[in-house]
């Protein structure tokens, strides 16, 4: 018997082979996920974690004979990143460029075609936008650009001048000073604002002079008022205690004193405009204190993508932060004068939010720094956010509303107050209308309420207590007032200020005391030394020409190779002259007063990275060192026995502690005074948990490095 069988119908297999994606490139895998959510499925993103070529360290890299050609390799540690992109973008239906919208970032989508073998010339393939939002991304990759060279050839220039600079000077200082020094271009300008303000202080010679503050009293309220003029007329200044004593013999203290004059006015304060790079740096220095280097590091952070969970997942919360620009969008400030109408109301909204002056030589290619979206408030946030996220966002939030809100109106009086011909003033201010102070209540006006006067009032003296005064100096740099200096005289990018501030602190040419830059030894040979030999490196206007020029060379105007041979070629004249006739400047090591404790030898006082230090003259056999103790002439508040001395940190920070330590753990990161002490208003070590760490900090400044 037969059986039959049956067989299966043979069944095509399916396709294996993927379809073919789009790869996206960009420079941090935080931004890379944040782009690829909102591309879908038909992109890949990839990170390139930066620059992956660079011209080599170990060389100067760039032949200064045949057009300044750089020499460009492939950054150590970058080889495996490389090869995974090439895999990627062989294997892509269509590679994106998606570096930052500026000049490094289209260095870095330069680069990446060079490495990856993209056509340079002719494929649009450049993707760039002012924001990481789903819309500002998914508009971009609608239009896509080819490579800018202009912007290439700009931060190209750029890199070369600070390597001629750079690897030409700073061996020229290891052999004719000491090891591990360096110069650069904005590098050294902005030493030698430091230095400059430093000798305007050391030579600055104070004047007397003495103010009279009063406070006066009508109908049991009291009122502080200054002394104002004599017999109609201001002085400007009391310039001793001769002329107060004659002032003071024209008063009858116990009788009344008239009010002669009582002006009224009505004024405003006017926003200011959303925040540029470097005014976001400076604003965030002074409110929050934040140094620019963690200001620009959290604003990083808040661009590339916060994780806001639920629906949102992670989005971009602020626009570029590398812009000179204040220029808003028009669709951002409808955003923003619907909130402002929702939130405060149509009286807080500018119809016409003031115009505002760019810096002269800004870039305006990206917005000014401001919120992806108004209706997302600091408030509604808080809770993703680290505390420096929102601070900073808060603080960006705040600055953009407040731009595109109405002026704070304010109540002025003036009153001036006389008996015998001695003229006193008070003014007394109050907010009429809060303005754009609702939202930024940071720059609102203080208010001073006197009471209401009329001409032919009569008024009791309270109080008169003259008072001896000095002219004062202007003040050391703040990291805030160094970036606005440096931006005002047109030197260097905000984008790069940060970089040159840490290159400065790093090298030990500045220590910080009470948050201002004061110069060390070290630094001031240094720029002393760049001054003599390369006066253009180390000058202001020099400097800022070149960076003139290279915006030329942004906007196509010039020829990048020209503006770095009319640097180079007297640069090299002076190189050469410095070469034979600088003369080995060295550091003199001064007897210390005191013998080493370990082998009794004579101890030296030496000059290391961060300042002075005791050192053991039979160094090397010998590697006793010993931290200088300089008292400041108080007494501990805490223990009421050691005394207060300026110490560092292993970084170079000062700070200053008991002189009892370990048994007595007063510290303090601010100068103490008299007064801060007298109030208690001292700042200690930022709270309890951080002590244990400033206090091993305390414990490793006993030795310094040689």
């Amino acid at each position: 018997m037969a059986i039959e069988t049956k067989t299966k119908k043979a069944t095509p297999k399916r396709a294996t082979s993927k379809r073919k994606k789009n790869l996206v490139i960009v420079e941090s895998p935080s931004k890379a996920k944040t782009i690829e959510k909102y591309l879908g499925t038909g992109y890949k993103v990839v990170a390139s974690i930066g620059h992956i070529r660079d011209l080599p360290k170990s060389q100067m890299g760039v032949d200064t004979e045949h057009n300044y050609d750089p020499k460009y390799i492939n950054i150590r540690g970058k080889g495996d990143i490389i090869k995974s992109l090439k895999k990627e973008a062989k294997a892509a239906k269509h590679v994106y460029l998606a570096s930052d919208p500026d000049r490094e970032g289209e260095s870095i989508a330069w680069h990446l075609s060079h490495a990856l073998d993209l056509a340079v010339d002719s494929d649009e393939n450049r993707v760039v936008f002012n924001e990481i939002t789903k819309d500002a991304v998914k508009d971009a990759f609608k239009h896509p650009r080819k490579l800018d060279m202009n912007l290439v050839d700009a931060q190209q220039a750029r890199r070369i001048l600070d390597r001629l600079v750079g690897y030409s000077i700073s061996p020229l200082l290891w052999k004719k000073i000491k090891k591990g020094l360096s110069a650069g271009r904005v590098q050294s300008v902005a030493l030698g604002l430091i230095i400059d303000r430093e000798n305007e202080i050391q030579a600055f010679r104070p004047e007397e002079y003495w103010e009279l503050p009063t406070t006066f009293k009508k109908s049991r309220k009291k009122f502080h008022a200054g002394f104002y003029g004599l017999d109609g007329k201001k002085v400007a200044r009391i310039p001793d205690n001769e002329m107060v004593q004659k002032i003071l013999a024209r008063l009858d203290q116990k009788a009344d004193f008239n009010v002669a004059e009582v002006v009224k006015s009505e004024g405003k304060n006017n926003p200011s405009p959303a925040f540029t790079t470097s005014t976001l740096q400076q604003a965030a220095n002074t409110q929050l204190n934040f140094q620019t280097r963690r200001t620009m590091s959290t604003a990083q952070q808040l661009y590339e993508g916060i994780n806001l969970g639920g629906k949102n997942g992670t989005v971009g919360l602020i626009t570029y932060m590398r812009t000179d620009s204040t220029r808003i969008s028009a669709l951002a400030k409808n955003d923003a004068s619907q909130f402002i109408h929702d939130e405060y109301g149509a009286e807080y909204a500018a119809k016409k939010p003031l115009k505002t002056r760019q810096q002269e030589g800004a870039q305006d290619a990206h917005e000014a720094v401001r919120p992806t979206s108004v209706f997302r408030t600091p408030a509604s946030i808080k809770d993703k956010l680290t505390n420096d996220q929102f601070k900073l966002y808060q603080l960006i939030w705040s600055r953009f509303v407040a731009s595109q809100m109405t002026p704070e109106i304010i109540d002025r009086v003036r009153v001036t107050i006389d008996q015998g011909g001695v003229m006193f003033r008070a003014n007394g201010a109050t907010t009429k209308f809060a303005g754009y102070t609702k939202a930024y209540p940071a720059a609102k006006a203080k208010d001073n309420v006197l009471p209401v006067m009329e001409v032919g009032d009569k008024v009791q003296l309270e109080s008169l207590n003259p008072e001896q005064k000095f002219t004062q100096p202007k003040p050391r740099y703040t990291e805030a007032a160094l970036v606005k200096a440096l931006e005002e005289a047109g030197v260097g990018r905000p984008s790069t200020y940060a970089a040159t501030i840490e290159t400065v602190k790093s090298r030990g040419y500045v220590r910080m005391d009470a948050k201002k830059f004061i110069p060390t030894e070290i630094g001031k040979m240094v720029q002393a030394a760049v001054r003599e030999y390369f006066p253009d490196v180390a000058d202001l206007k020099f400097t800022a020409q070149i960076e003139h020029e290279l915006d030329n060379v942004e906007a196509g105007d010039e020829n990048w190779v020209k503006v770095v041979d009319e640097f180079y070629q007297p640069f090299k004249v002076e190189l050469n002259k410095a070469e034979v006739e600088m003369d080995k400047m060295v550091v003199k090591d001064k007897l210390a007063g005191e013998n080493c404790e370990i082998c009794g030898a004579p101890m030296l006082e030496r000059l290391g990275r961060y300042g002075k230090f005791y050192a053991c003259s039979r160094f090397p056999d010998c590697r006793n060192t010993k931290t200088i103790v300089k008292e400041i002439g108080l007494t501990c508040p805490k223990c009421h026995q050691g005394q207060i001395i300026e110490r560092k940190t292993k970084r170079g920070r000062t700070f200053y502690g008991c002189s009892r330590y370990p048994d007595c753990d007063f510290v303090s990161w601010d100068k103490p005074t008299e007064q801060t002490l007298a109030d208690g208003t001292t700042p200690k070590a930022k709270d309890e948990k951080n002590k244990s760490k400033t206090t091993k900090k305390r414990t490793s400044t006993t030795k310094t490095k040689k």
